[in-house]
């Protein structure tokens, strides 16, 4: 008796292309200075937002003609959300050690220290991990992220 064996990965995971877009949303109880944080601080673009929308604001940053958004909403009876972990991390890969030190003299600038690591790796590529008014990790790298941990 015969028996055929189909692999499985051909049915639990979409195929390629079936995802158009992704954006990475939050609350926030400071809006603006969190907009400010990715946009005037990094160098995001802010590419749109609501106001007023059954009781939320919302903000949308990212890099213009990319698929990839985030998004901070604050509801107006407030918008709970306790930061997680150190562990936690949003890493934007600047492709340079210059383009990094110039993000974050922007981001002291505006009142932003970088906080030590908790994982040695970032901080032995280059990476300079800094929280966002929020306290959410966000880690600024030289490299282009792709690659062997090692």
């Amino acid at each position: 008796m015969s028996t055929s064996h189909q692999d499985e990965s051909d049915h639990s995971r979409p195929a390629t292309g079936s995802v158009l877009q992704v954006r990475v949303a939050r609350p926030t109880d400071r809006l603006e200075a969190v907009a400010a944080f990715y946009v005037d601080g990094l160098g995001l673009e802010r590419l749109g937002g609501f106001e007023g929308h059954a009781g939320y604001d919302g903000v949308f940053v990212g890099l213009p003609g990319t698929p990839y958004h985030l998004e901070f909403t604050h509801h107006v009876d407030g918008s709970p959300g306790d930061v997680p972990t150190a562990e936690n991390l949003l890493v934007l890969y600047l492709g340079t050690v210059d383009a990094v030190q110039a993000a974050v003299a922007r981001l002291g600038a505006l009142g932003h220290e970088p906080v030590e690591a908790a994982n040695p790796y970032w901080e032995g590529i280059g990476a300079v991990t800094i929280p966002d008014p929020d306290g959410w990790r966000v880690v600024l790298a030289p490299t282009s992220g792709l690659g062997d941990p090692d």
